[in-house]
């Protein structure tokens, strides 16, 4: 007889915090909840409790638990999770989700799609879109996601589950998972939430003697009174409050007939002490032995396999025909012992993880080692491949059998597939699990897999901490040509994690050990690695000198040869993106030229990610050369249907800044707001840096000179101080906004920093001003000749149509002054051409120029003045509209009066009776610049800011200047 509670006893306040937390999901405001306690203690009946609750809401309930079979599975629990919702209400067809279909579909197999290779998703990628996912479920109740037994998850799910508890907080999702106690990855993660304030975390204890008696009398349908005292003292006692325990030993006395209802009142038949099980597993015994012995073997075999099983496999290892393996199988559910598991139609399941426990412990040693070895062996020579699971159980029945060195064998094998299929925390685990267990001349091959394992999860120190610690190898054998591999392993993910000097020791070691003529294959992975190397000469703690780059593009051409000529497609692939880099340096058109071949061999071979980044590097040299996004576009979607999501956020960056420079604000915004925190949420820096200078860039062009610094702020936050963005920072940002500013000598200064980064750094972008901007100030300040010009056009970087423009007008200058009019005519005409996609940078090219136009006698200053006044008036950058505006008065022009301009006064100020020209005034005081600053970039006598500033202090009411300036800066950072 099963003696089950039908009520929840003593957990009255954990159902209090559940309710609480699904009102406030409907709220959406989203909750994480962890229920840590012992086996037994209750978790899983709160965690159906507020399913049903859920349910009762009208909430998507989404149900999954992690294998306690030990083996490692990645994403297991949400892979059920998932499952358990679709299975039922099917997938959901939101469009917005379609965007994530690639990445969940690990997760979900609908999502899957025939004769796609498939993209190799990071967890963080997987983790977006699962939130994505569940938020989209619960748009209109809220959603609930049950994780049950994390203690026995893969460390991938538990990164996921970090992922989500980190960002759910305004999203209308329920987090509810459960663990035992014990020392691993989801213990300290709910540690770690529980510090950060990003969930709670509720511990289950003991019932105490009250509720003990309580949940024996549901258990038998009784009053309190009714249960005989001496057998609630032995429940009390040897069930020490765990509920499951307790129904387990009441089931049992009622079984063996010592507890028995008679009369209408349950009465002990004699004294439950000497004659009742000392504990559980003596519990499990007896009741193993009132089973038929067919039905017996059965589980004990299953128990062997843990407390989750296949059909398929419990029919290997038992040999029983279907009929009679169906029959006991039945017989073992009404038992109550074993249930169908609802997530798998081919699996079983005990029903509490104990009851697997007891029943192996109830064997001597010797049977459960000769059970474990028939069990193994059955599996591994049923004809059957074994796949990553049946390596681990194979695994783990040779470890209870004794065999050491055959379950490190399996595990390793088994941990070498996870890391080929890009699981590197599950691959991690298993080959630790094999390192101490592997005979003496498997151990350092293992050693080398998990080091490889660890560095290309994220863990390069322990990495090389492994390598350091490996034992020596004879020289020009099959053990060095494998460690010298190993080494060009660990080189790449130094070189991937920008640690130069870890991959230049790395490039080393392998050289040795391959010798002067390793095999072509390695020699040209060696000459990749070293090839990425040469991209940052001189960096301290390098040991090596900058590398000729002419030598360096030979020896990797001749590699990217060598690679396809042997088979390898990765290696080929790397080679010529890294030549696409170097030939930059030729021209635009060669590097194009080794992208299309890295194109054509990532097609070929169906490498999908190599092929996507071949697209957006085509796509970003495009964009440069035209201003045309059309390809960087087209590599979006393509990116976006693989779903490489970190790839797409790439290319965002770049559409940003594209739509910044052609002043397409709305569309620049829309794009940062969209990708600027996803970006920053699954740590891609990259990219997040990238957004963000996109986003300081667009305040410098809009004249917005807080906004800037309020955005470089975040941009140096997060390391852009450390990048390769450096030169962009500094001119097409600052310098561009210094112009805006009509300060020409902040522009030039930003330029020369510029310049000189670019000097001690190789840089591959083309857009810092060294090509276009810098060489047209410096003309128009009488300091460059024609033949700095000349140099300018005929780099790489000159030809991109960002800077082609300012080419066009310094060298329109130049014949200008030479007294040539009609060629400087024809060069404004060219500029007028180019510049049509960049409305802002045209127009501050006419500002630039008229001056030097009118001084030379040559082109339509007045013109180009009125033209570029009316665009930045427009635009509301007052510094270059009132300098157009005073240019027009030293030509002897007319200047009309914008009689306009109040609505762009707020109507605090607008009351007070502040007009236009004193609101320009205004909105520089938050910089707190000196009367003769303001004149100059109003293009003012200091005279006249004197009586505007005067009249501003009376109409505010301030006291002082500092005290308006104050004021200022208040009303700047109030949203319009």
């Amino acid at each position: 007889m099963r003696a089950t509670s039908p009520v929840i006893v003593g957990r009255d306040e954990e159902i209090g915090l559940l309710s609480s937390a699904l009102d406030a999901v409907q709220r959406r405001s989203g909750r994480a909840l962890f229920l840590l306690g012992e086996a037994g203690i209750g978790k899983s009946r709160l965690v159906g409790e507020c399913a049903y609750r859920a349910y009762g809401l009208g909430m998507p309930v989404l149900r999954g638990r992690a294998t306690s079979t030990g083996l490692v599975v990645p994403f297991r629990p949400l892979a059920e999770a998932l499952a358990s919702r679709f299975r039922a209400a099917g997938t959901p067809t939101d469009p917005e989700l379609t965007p994530y279909h690639p990445a969940l579909a690990r997760l979900v197999p609908e999502w899957r799609r025939a004769g796609s290779p498939g993209y190799p998703e990071t967890v963080v990628e997987l983790a977006e879109a699962l939130l994505r996912l569940l938020s989209v479920l619960g748009r209109e109740a809220g959603c609930t996601i049950l994780l049950e037994d994390l203690h026995d998850c893969d460390t991938e799910t538990v990164a996921v589950v970090e992922y989500v508890i980190d960002n759910l907080a305004d999203l209308p999702i329920l987090f509810l998972g459960t663990l035992r106690p014990e020392p691993g990855a989801a213990l300290d993660l709910v540690r770690s939430a529980e510090r950060r304030h990003v969930a709670t975390v509720r511990e289950l204890g003991p019932l105490h003697d009250d509720q003990v008696r309580a949940l024996t009398t549901a258990c038998l349908e009784a009053g309190p009174q009714e249960i005989p005292e001496a057998v609630h003292r032995r429940l009390v006692g040897r069930a020490a409050g765990n509920p499951y325990l307790l129904e387990v030993l009441l089931a049992d006395l009622i079984d063996t007939g010592r507890l028995r209802r008679t009369d209408g009142a349950w009465e002990a038949v004699e004294q439950p002490g000497e004659s009742i099980p000392s504990d559980i597993v003596r519990s499990w015994a007896r009741r193993l032995e009132r089973l038929d012995e067919p039905v017996r073997d059965l589980l004990l075999a299953s128990a062997t396999l843990g407390s989750q099983f296949s059909v398929t496999v419990l029919q290997t290892v038992t040999g029983f025909e279907d009929r009679a393996l169906f029959t006991h199988l039945r017989s073992a559910v009404e038992a109550g012992v074993i249930a169908p598991d609802g997530a798998a139609p081919d699996r079983y399941t005990f029903r509490h993880s104990l009851t697997a426990e007891a029943l192996i412990s109830s064997l001597v040693p010797a049977e459960r080692a000769s059970l474990a070895r028939r069990a193994a062996a059955a599996i591994e020579h049923s004809g059957e491949p074994l796949d990553e699971d049946g390596r681990q159980l194979v695994a783990s029945l040779q470890l209870a059998a004794g065999d050491r060195a055959g379950a490190a064998r399996q595990f390793a094998e088994a941990g070498r597939r996870m890391l080929a299929s890009g699981a590197h925390g599950s691959a991690v685990v298993l080959l630790e699990r094999a390192h101490p267990l592997a005979a003496e001349a498997d151990r350092a091959a293992v050693a080398e897999s998990l080091a490889v394992a660890r560095a290309e999860g994220g863990d390069l120190d322990g990495a090389l901490k492994l390598a350091d610690a490996l034992p020596p190898v004879p020289a020009r054998s099959e053990a060095a040509a494998r460690r010298g591999q190993f080494h060009i392993d660990l080189a790449w993910a130094a070189v991937m994690a920008e640690r130069t000097a870890d991959a230049a020791l790395q490039v080393e070691a392998a050289r040795v050990l391959l010798g002067p003529a390793p095999p072509p294959g390695r020699r040209a992975a060696l000459v990749v690695v070293d090839g990425y190397l040469a991209l940052l000469p001189g960096l301290p703690g390098t040991g090596r000198p900058p590398r000729d780059p002419v030598e360096t593009e030979q020896a990797v051409q001749k590699a990217a040869e060598t690679a396809e000529a042997e088979g390898l497609p990765v290696v080929a692939c790397q080679a010529w993106q890294l030549l696409a880099l170097l030939r930059r340096e030729e021209g635009f058109d060669a590097a194009d030229a080794a992208l299309e071949r890295m194109l054509s061999i990532s097609t070929e071979h169906a490498l999908p990610v190599w092929r996507v980044e071949a697209l957006v590097r085509l796509g970003a040299n495009a964009f440069m050369r035209t201003g045309d996004a059309s390809r960087l576009l087209s590599a979006r979607a393509a990116a976006t249907d693989l779903g490489a999501l970190l790839l797409t956020r790439t290319v965002d960056g770049l559409l940003a800044m594209n739509a910044v420079l052609c002043a397409r604000w709305e569309e620049a915004q829309e794009i940062i707001d969209r990708s600027a925190e996803a970006s920053a949420r699954v740590g891609d820096l990259s990219a997040h840096r990238y957004l963000l200078l996109a986003g300081a860039t667009m305040a410098a062009h809009r004249g917005r000179r807080r906004d800037m610094d309020r955005a470089l702020a975040a941009f140096r936050r997060a390391g852009g101080e450390q990048s390769l963005l450096v030169p962009l920072r500094s001119g097409l940002c600052r310098a561009f906004g210094a112009l805006l500013e009509e300060d020409p000598e902040r522009a030039a200064a930003g330029l020369d920093e510029a310049l000189a980064w670019e000097l001690d750094h190789p840089s591959y972008y083309y857009l810092s001003g060294r090509y276009g901007l810098r060489p047209l100030l410096r003309v128009l300040a009488g300091q460059a000749d024609r033949t700095e010009l000349e140099e300018a056009r005929a780099a790489p970087g000159g030809c991109l149509a960002w800077n082609r423009q300012f080419l066009d007008l310094a060298d329109a200058v130049l014949l200008g002054r030479k007294g040539d009019p009609a060629g400087a005519a024809r060069l404004m005409a060219s500029f007028t051409q180019r510049s049509a996609p960049f409305p802002v940078a045209h127009h501050l090219g006419l500002r630039l120029v008229a001056d030097a136009a009118r001084a030379d006698g040559w082109g339509e200053p007045v013109a180009w003045l009125r033209t570029a006044e009316e665009f930045f008036y427009g635009a509301g950058v007052q510094p270059v509209s009132a300098a157009c505006r005073a240019a027009l008065r030293q030509a002897g022009a007319s200047v009309g009066q914008h009689r306009g301009g109040w609505d762009r006064i707020p109507s605090p100020l607008r009351t007070s009776g502040v007009t236009p020209r004193e609101y320009e005034v205004f909105v520089l005081l938050p910089e707190r610049p000196g009367n003769q600053q303001i004149a100059r970039r109003l293009s003012i006598s200091p005279r006249t800011v004197e009586k505007h500033m005067a009249s501003l202090l009376n109409k505010t009411g301030r006291a002082d200047r500092a005290a308006l300036c104050e004021f200022a800066a208040e009303c700047a950072a109030e949203p319009a």
